[in-house]
């Protein structure tokens, strides 16, 4: 018998959250990531160790696109799950899968939990099913079509877009924001840059992505150099150019789309990409979730906003670990704890144990 697999079925249904009476609500923040973590074989672990919970959401993600999700996940090529209409979903549905684990294999509760829930962009939707804001079938469904609805938007570009990451000092940025307004304004016709993201801060430096037209994008790297704004540009192998003016059709379309998808308050505050800050109601949700698709993604402060509100535990979902590095580089002294892998489960849960002097029983805090 597989180790993992007899250890877990040690630990399974002797201790819950739920059973602890009383439990104050833990101060942390949980986290869930965007396009670009995805890798052939994710959540297969999973999949295979736990058929009432993992499986029931694959099987769901399945079902819900008709087709062949799982087995692109699982047994895929690479360069078809990394395509925006598959990656999309695949990482959506992953992430949820390794939640739903903790949640009915282990006792978690997201609401006694956590204080806050944010996503990096399609890592949203995640939030928003992680808090039962929105069904998992409808996210699925709405990311697969935002994916598609990205890769149309720019179809007669005839693939002369760009995305790019900057390496920008820390007492710069105000002065890169106004640069890039001023690029922008001076591009010829037809040519776009916009500040995509704004991911993080790590000390004396941020990491910022820039999105629009070839041209675009090249000119303002080389002028952000130039000025010594930032130090240097990568570029990245993405398929469109997000969060920038070119996905304004897309919008179009997920502003349609989510008009007939029954959305909720999230059970935890769920913090949003464009604002920063959490949504106040329901109906704020759709509107949001329509601009991000333009908008700049706002990381670094929504991160500072949990900062503000005392946090400094993270709880890190989904395949890869691009957040929790980002995050412990500028936080070192944070506790930040990554949830990948079937092993990352179990070993996340006897770790609390050890430290609660509970070594068979899983209960979090």
């Amino acid at each position: 018998m597989n180790i993992l697999k007899k250890q877990s079925s040690r630990v399974i249904g002797r201790r819950t959250w739920m059973s602890t009476a009383g439990i104050e609500r833990s101060h942390r923040a949980i986290l869930f990531p965007g396009q670009g973590s995805q890798y052939v074989g994710m959540g297969k672990d999973l999949y295979n160790l736990y058929p009432r919970s993992a499986k029931l959401v694959f099987d769901e993600a399945d079902e819900a696109l008709g087709t062949g999700l799982r087995a692109l996940i699982f047994e895929g090529h690479q360069d078809k799950l990394k395509l925006t209409q598959n990656a999309q979903p695949a990482i959506l549905t992953t992430s949820i899968a390794m939640l739903r684990v903790l949640e009915t294999e282990f006792g978690f509760d997201i609401f006694k939990a956590c204080n806050h829930a944010l996503g990096h962009s399609l890592g949203e939707y995640t939030a928003l099913v992680a808090t039962q804001s929105m069904s998992l079938t409808d996210a699925v469904r709405l990311v697969r079509l935002r994916g598609e609805a990205m890769t149309r938007a720019v179809a007669d570009r005839k693939g002369k877009t760009a995305m790019s990451a900057l390496v920008v000092r820390k007492d710069k940025l105000a002065d890169l924001e106004k640069a890039m307004e001023e690029i922008k304004a001076n591009l010829p016709e037809n040519e776009l840059v916009q500040l995509a993201n704004i991911n993080s801060v790590k000390c004396t430096s941020f990491q910022v992505v820039i999105s629009g037209t070839s041209l675009g994008v090249d000119q303002a790297s080389r002028i952000l150099q130039e000025r010594r704004f930032a130090a240097r540009a990568v570029d990245l192998p993405v398929s469109a150019p997000f969060h920038c003016s070119l996905m304004k059709e897309a919008a179009e379309v997920m502003e349609d789309a989510l008009k007939s998808v029954k959305i909720e308050m999230p059970c935890v505050e769920v913090i949003s990409n464009v604002t920063a800050k959490p949504y106040t109601c329901a109906e704020e949700i759709p509107k949001r979730l329509v601009e991000q698709v333009t908008a700049t993604v706002e990381w670094e402060r929504s991160i500072n906003y949990c900062k503000s509100q005392d946090i400094n535990d993270f709880l890190c979902f989904g395949p890869g670990k691009v957040l929790a590095n980002l995050l412990k580089k500028e936080y070192p002294l944070d506790k930040i704890k990554t949830i990948t892998s079937a092993d990352d489960i179990l070993q996340h849960a006897l770790e609390y144990n050890r430290k609660q002097d509970l070594p068979d029983e899983p209960s979090y805090h």
